[in-house]
């Protein structure tokens, strides 16, 4: 864990790009002693149908969800939404000056009794680096 959705209006497509998107807030989520590299998951998804406020198509937005396995507290659950909305704030910073804009970041606990998982990440990232853990 964490598993980060990244949701964008596609009129932002051409101005940064899925991709960029999706490295922006992977690296932020990294950047976080919370998790180690082999949790994090990160994938983006584009909207080509949406309104926001009054309806101008040039307005914009980013909501990017970050769900975690249950036992961190609010603080870092705050500082983890934080950094991610202000690593996401930077790149989009010539977006704001000229269009409309919403940014959100939210962080959700999930409910670990209801959840099953299974991955070689952990074992794979260690051996890449070394044996060294994170």
């Amino acid at each position: 864990m964490p598993h980060v959705v990244v949701e964008y209006s596609a009129n932002l497509a051409a101005e940064i790009g899925p991709a960029r998107l999706v490295e922006i807030v992977h690296r932020a989520v990294l950047a976080d002693p919370a998790f180690e590299i082999g949790a994090v998951r990160t994938r983006a998804i584009g909207y080509e149908d949406f309104m926001i406020a009054d309806g101008d198509p040039g307005n914009a937005f980013v909501a990017v969800t970050i769900r975690i396995g249950p036992g961190r507290d609010s603080a870092t659950r705050k500082r983890i939404s934080e950094s991610v909305a202000a690593a996401l704030a930077e790149a989009l910073a010539s977006a704001f000056e000229r269009r409309g804009l919403a940014l959100s970041v939210e962080v959700a606990e999930l409910d670990d009794s209801a959840m099953t998982r299974k991955n070689n990440l952990h074992a794979r990232m260690r051996a890449k680096a070394g044996g060294t853990p994170r």
